[in-house]
């Protein structure tokens, strides 16, 4: 250190004071500090954002009309996407149709292979998109 400061004092260089760290010195810059140079100052604190509650979607909430064949399993009765896909779920479930090796595939039985255009098995992925064929 001291060696940098003679080296830099012989060539008309920066002092010794301005060579060490302003953090030596426990000074911090404008920028981090936000007010001041002293070391003790916190910014001040911004006031908390007000919470807004979400609004839902009413497109995702309006009733769709499932067709004969998925109203085998949900239902005849027009009811919102969300409801048919807990019901379809709850079928899935009650039959115990999961892949037990790998849980994202689902097996089909009569009424789903209907429904999944006589495929055995689809992923929970595909499912979605072949449903989506059987609603008005």
């Amino acid at each position: 250190m001291f060696l940098s400061w003679a080296y830099n004092a012989c060539r008309g260089g920066v002092s010794f004071d301005l060579a060490l760290p302003a953090f030596r010195f426990g000074i911090r810059s404008r920028s981090r500090a936000g007010s001041g140079f002293r070391v003790g100052t916190k910014p001040a604190k911004k006031a908390p954002a007000k919470k807004v509650k979400r609004k839902l979607n009413p497109a995702l909430m309006k009733p769709i009309q499932p067709d004969a064949v998925l109203g085998v399993i949900v239902g005849t009765k027009p009811l919102p996407r969300s409801a048919m896909t807990k019901k379809l779920w709850d079928y899935i479930k009650k039959n115990n149709l999961q892949d037990p090796k790998k849980r994202t595939m689902i097996n089909a039985d009569p009424a789903l292979k209907a429904v999944f255009g006589g495929k055995k098995q689809v992923s929970m992925f595909e499912m979605t998109k072949l449903v989506s064929a059987h609603v008005k």
